[in-house]
């Protein structure tokens, strides 16, 4: 679709919320879409929640009709296992060299039956499952994710890691989905403009020993703990320790990385408060105490659920200097309080809630897409308060947490800003 010289396609880096919001909207408006996701799969770190706050809507209910609807979208052109490589020309007439990866798997043929996942004699730490569950070479994420047509993880597979002849897979199949003939493309996209949806990561916190992540065994990331809960997860929902048994007790760390970082990642608080509600609900007697330095419960109802989740009896304690430690059979975690005095409170969970900071790949993305980062390694916008979804090259625009920390609800109004930028400038 070509308008005055100009190439009205457009390009989504990144199929997130953010990006699939931005690539539907395109789509609505007539414009063809190419979308562009570094993984087998769509939806981003949303799909990992089971429900997100502070209405407690169920996420895959929110996300799946997207996701079917993107996928069963013909504006659309979505490429998994992809990554942008070089970039060239200029608004209206990008030039842009994406590298896919081969799936081994035919999209056409596969019925997502999982027939080939059972005789695979490789297994290996579930990445997704933030390593709670374990997947095979050839593997889907999780229960659900879309689309569910498998992937073979060549880096583990014995046939390509080792170079022998295992077809366990392809023996399996009686769909004849497994295809080894498959190869890497490198393909050549012309758009007239880009989208950057290329969304976060979270901080490691074997960065601050001090909470005992890595090293005891029951201390979790506010992303494990999701897994943890989640229906579709390692544990079927089940909240348990490592022994098996319940928690009777759970400590949630506020915080986790924001002083290493040096500012706050707004949704930390609502997503800890988010918890005492799983909590509640898997586990009505358990003792639930939260640590925080601030707290950040911003909006209207925002406000409400921080007063709902406080009716559950939780334990509020405002703290610094935080340590937790291995005491007999269990753990104690270690606070200040105001005064200084020093208190310790006996725990048989802890749940980490760590700073959200950019992906490890957007140096390189920065490069490729020529826009800059600022020091917290965010992508810089145009101006902080006039066009936060627009960088300083002209045509790139960015939504969601590839500029900032932000929640569901502000991701997706700024993937809707950039595309009003798009549909108004090109």
């Amino acid at each position: 679709m070509e308008e005055k010289g100009y190439n009205a396609d457009v390009l989504v880096i990144g199929a997130g919320i953010a990006g699939i919001e931005a690539s539907l909207l395109l789509s609505r408006s007539g414009r063809k879409v190419y979308l562009v996701e570094k993984t087998s799969y769509i939806g981003g770190n949303v799909i990992k929640y089971e429900e997100v706050f502070s209405n407690m809507e169920c996420a895959t209910c929110m996300v799946a009709p997207k996701q079917q609807e993107l996928l069963q979208d013909k504006n659309i052109e979505l490429l998994t296992l992809s990554e942008v490589e070089t970039i060239q020309g200029s608004f209206g007439n990008f030039v842009v060299k994406v590298k896919k990866r081969a799936r081994y798997v035919d999209l056409q043929n596969c019925i997502g039956c999982s027939a080939c996942f059972e005789p695979c004699p490789v297994s290996l730490k579930n990445e997704f499952e933030q390593g709670l569950g374990e997947r095979k070479a050839i593997y889907v994420p999780c229960p659900g994710a879309l689309p569910n047509v498998p992937a073979i993880d060549t880096e583990n597979c014995l046939r390509f890691k080792k170079g022998e002849d295992c077809q366990l897979c392809k023996e399996a199949c009686m769909f004849e989905a497994i295809d080894f003939t498959q190869k890497d493309e490198e393909i050549e996209l012309k758009v007239g403009a880009i989208i950057v949806t290329t969304g976060f990561t979270t901080f490691d916190p074997t960065k601050t020993p001090q909470f005992g992540y890595g090293k005891l065994s029951d201390v979790y990331t506010a992303f494990e703990f999701e897994r943890m809960y989640a229906s579709n997860g390692p544990t079927g929902g089940n909240i348990v320790l490592k022994n098996g048994e319940s928690p009777k007790s759970v400590a949630i760390i506020h915080c986790v990385g924001r002083k290493e970082k040096g500012y706050c990642s707004t949704v930390c608080c609502m997503y800890s408060l988010k918890f005492i509600h799983y909590l509640k609900h898997k586990l009505p007697d358990v003792k639930i105490s939260e640590f925080y330095s601030d707290l950040c419960i911003p909006g209207k109802s925002y406000q409400k659920f921080y007063e709902k989740m406080k009716e559950t009896g939780v334990n509020l304690i405002r703290s610094d200097g935080i340590e937790v430690s291995e005491e007999g059979k269990g753990m104690v975690v270690k606070h200040k309080s105001g005064t200084g005095e020093e208190n310790g409170l006996a725990v048989d969970m802890v749940i980490l809630a760590p700073a959200i900071e950019p992906r490890p790949d957007a140096p390189e993305l920065s490069k490729v897409l020529d826009i800059p980062q600022d020091t917290d390694g965010f992508f810089t916008e145009e101006h902080s308060e006039f066009a936060s979804v627009c960088t300083p090259k002209q045509g790139v625009f960015i939504a969601g947490c590839v500029q900032g920390p932000k929640d569901i609800q502000d991701s997706v109004a700024q993937s809707e800003a950039a595309v009003g930028k798009v549909l108004s400038t090109l």
